[in-house]
C-alpha cells in the first residue's frame, strides 16, 4: 500500500497510557552496559535501589519497555512491511530529570513525508505527559521505508554527520558485552536479529547485531560519563542517526567534540576500519 500525504501527514495517533518502576530504570541502564565497575559510584548511580538516575534516553522506549512482540508500521495513511523498514533517527529532549518510577500518557503525531524516490522518510513527534499534564519528555524519531518514494512529495533536505573538520576533543572505547543484545531484548525489543544466530545469517549478517537503540543509550551514557561527571540529570536534549551496524563482543570508539556549547559525536567500530555506526550525534548540557 503506497503512502497516502494526505492522510498520514499531522495524523495523531491514539494516545498511549504507560507506567513504569525503578527496577525497569535499572535493567535498562544494565542493558547499556552500566555497573561495569561495581565499586565505582558513578556507576552505581544508575543502579541503586528506588531513586536511581534517570537517562533520557529511556525516554525513547519507556512507552514499549513491556511489550513482547515486534512492531508493526501501520498507521493512519502509513502501511509498511517491517522488512522495509529501517530506523534512521532518533531524539530526546526533557524539560528536567526523568523520574525513577511513574505514569504517562504518550501521544504522536506525523510531522513530516519526504519523498526521496527509491524511499520514504517518515517522522514522528511523541509528547509524553504526566497525569497532571506536565511535559516529561519529547521524542522525535524517523523511520526509512524502502520501496515507499515516488509519491511526488517534498525531498526534504540532505543530512550531514555534523563533525567538525578537525581531531576529535576527546576519544572514548566503549566495550560492547557479549551477551549485551540478549540482556538489551528485555528493554522491549524481542527482535530475533539480535538473538537468533539463523535469522541473523537469513538477513545478510554473520551474527546476531546490537540493537540500535542500545547503541544509542551506551553512547548518551559515554558522553555523560566523560564530560557531565556522570550526571544524567545535566542532560536537556540527546539525539544521533543510525548509520552501521554493531555487534555484541566489539569495542565501539566514540569521538566528541565540544561545539558552542554542546557535544557532537561520531561513533566508529575500529575493528571493522572505522565502520560509522552512529552519526550526527548531538548531547546538549542542562
Amino acid at each position: 500500500m503506497p503512502i497516502d500525504v494526505d492522510v498520514a501527514l499531522n495524523a495523531e495517533l491514539d494516545p498511549i497510557e504507560f507506567s513504569w518502576v525503578s527496577s525497569d530504570i535499572q535493567l535498562y541502564h544494565l542493558g547499556l552496559g552500566a555497573g561495569s565497575d561495581p565499586m565505582d559510584p558513578r556507576e552505581l548511580r544508575y543502579l541503586v535501589d528506588d531513586t536511581p538516575q534517570v537517562l533520557p534516553t529511556f525516554g525513547n522506549v519507556a512507552a514499549t519497555f513491556h511489550m513482547t512482540k515486534p512492531p508493526t508500521v501501520q498507521f493512519p495513511g502509513i502501511d509498511i512491511e517491517l522488512a522495509k523498514v529501517l530506523h534512521a533517527s532518533e531524539r530526546v529532549e526533557v524539560p528536567g530529570p526523568l523520574p525513577a518510577s511513574g505514569s504517562a500518557k504518550a501521544v504522536t503525531r506525523f510531522t513530516d513525508i519526504w519523498d526521496k524516490g527509491k524511499a520514504a522518510v517518515i517522522w514522528s513527534e511523541t509528547t509524553v505527559s504526566a497525569p497532571d499534564g506536565t511535559l516529561l519528555w519529547t521524542q522525535r524519531r524517523s523511520i526509512f521505508a524502502r520501496g515507499e518514494g515516488g509519491f511526488g512529495g517534498e525531498r526534504g533536505p540532505s543530512s550531514s554527520d555534523g563533525a567538525p573538520d578537525r581531531a576529535p576533543d576527546l576519544e572514548v572505547d566503549v566495550p560492547i558485552l557479549p551477551q549485551q543484545a540478549l540482556l538489551y531484548r528485555l528493554c522491549g525489543d524481542r527482535n530475533p536479529l539480535h538473538s537468533d544466530p539463523e535469522f541473523a545469517a537469513a538477513a545478510g549478517f554473520p551474527r546476531p547485531i546490537l540493537h540500535g537503540l542500545c547503541t544509542y543509550g551506551m553512547t548518551c551514557k559515554a558522553i555523560t560519563d566523560a564530560l557531565l561527571d556522570g550526571d544524567a540529570g545535566a542532560v536537556a536534549a540527546y539525539g544521533a542517526r543510525f548509520a552501521g551496524v554493531a555487534f555484541p563482543g566489539e569495542t565501539l570508539k566514540v569521538g566528541i567534540w565540544k561545539e558552542n556549547g554542546r557535544f557532537v559525536a561520531t561513533v566508529v567500530a575500529p575493528s571493522r576500519e572505522n565502520a560509522v555506526v552512529l552519526s550526527g550525534v548531538e548531547l546538549v548540557p542542562a
